[in-house]
């Protein structure tokens, strides 16, 4: 195990702002084009599956070196949670996918990490993967357009770009992340897959649930009402996580798809999540929903010293903001 370090740096390459705003015009176009079959909606992560209100509650005996941020002192803030599949499109809950867990916590107060003003909430966009499956947004966002032109757009851009063989092993990496077996939102891991800073530090951070429950076998067709019916039998905790940066070689800041040890780099809790029994009868409930829908939950929407770190979020930052220029959610 080594300690938390300070010693970390992002690479900004000369052409960064170029590429992604040519991401920005692939990613819009396929806004439009899925917006036409399905109504308005986000570039990713367009189906909502259970819009919910929490409480995110800053632990108060956690390392001197985690007291940053929101986490500086101990706290409750009311929390919104949006509850996703990660697709383009509206399908089926059965059908394999990356499974989306947001948090925004309210009433947070200072300089934002986009540095024009003040925010007035932390979000924290987690997904069922411990890392992604490109180490840097070019590889994704080939990999999404090609997924999107259909027919033999993949493989024609897989083969392309990591010869036969080399395509053939991309293809069943993302096979496998998509159709890992899911077992419900109460019981399974969340992640950031990406690091963002912690004051002078750099972290990861994770979502563990705090209680054994009996997930589904994975075949679940409405993972909404999966969820639903855990919180009937009782409110829902998590452990609020952060993995620190040590190293570059150990915990690289740039390259998203390395999956940082926890040997080297264990987890720490520093705040629990409690989702408690929703009432879903109430008239405000569907308006809840709606609410929730049209929210901004975006890894920049988040204190300065929580800015998001690597060239996967610097990436995130133009797409997330054209995806919600897309759907009419900001001017």
């Amino acid at each position: 195990m080594k300690p938390a370090s300070t010693d970390w740096k992002e690479e900004i390459t000369a052409d960064e702002e170029q590429r992604f705003a040519g991401y920005v015009e692939k990613f819009r176009a396929i806004q439009e084009k899925n917006s036409k079959l399905f109504g308005k909606g986000r570039i990713l992560h367009r189906k909502q599956l259970l819009g919910l209100k929490a409480e995110f509650e800053v632990l108060s005996q956690i390392p001197e070196h985690a007291k940053q941020g929101i986490f500086r002192k101990p706290g409750k803030f009311e929390s919104w949670i949006r509850l996703s599949n990660g697709s383009m499109q509206i399908q089926s809950d059965s059908k394999g996918d990356i499974r989306g867990f947001a948090i925004k916590v309210k009433g947070v107060e200072g300089p934002g990490a986009l540095q024009s003003g003040n925010v007035k909430a932390q979000d924290f966009l987690l997904i069922n993967l411990e890392a992604f499956s490109s180490p840097k947004s070019e590889e994704f966002v080939g990999l999404v357009t090609a997924v999107a032109d259909g027919g033999l757009s993949l493989l024609k851009y897989l083969v392309g770009r990591y010869g036969f063989f080399g395509a053939l092993s991309k293809i069943r990496k993302t096979a496998a992340a998509f159709n890992k077996p899911f077992s419900g939102f109460a019981t399974e891991k969340f992640h950031s897959a990406a690091p963002i800073s912690w004051g002078p530090y750099a972290g990861r951070v994770r979502l563990v649930p705090s209680q054994n429950r009996s997930g589904s076998n994975g075949s679940s067709s409405d993972l909404g009402n999966d969820m639903k019916l855990h919180l009937e039998q009782g409110s829902l905790s998590y452990d609020f996580q952060v993995q620190f940066f040590v190293s570059e070689n150990v915990t690289p800041i740039e390259d998203a798809s390395v999956n940082w040890p926890e040997s080297e780099a264990p987890y720490v809790t520093v705040a629990k999540l409690t989702i408690p029994a929703q009432d879903w009868n109430s008239p405000s409930w569907e308006e809840f929903q709606k609410n929730v829908e049209q929210a901004i939950f975006d890894p920049w929407e988040a204190l300065l010293e929580h800015k998001p770190l690597g060239d996967v979020m610097r990436a995130r930052k133009h797409v997330y903001f054209a995806s919600q220029k897309g759907r009419n959610a900001v001017q």
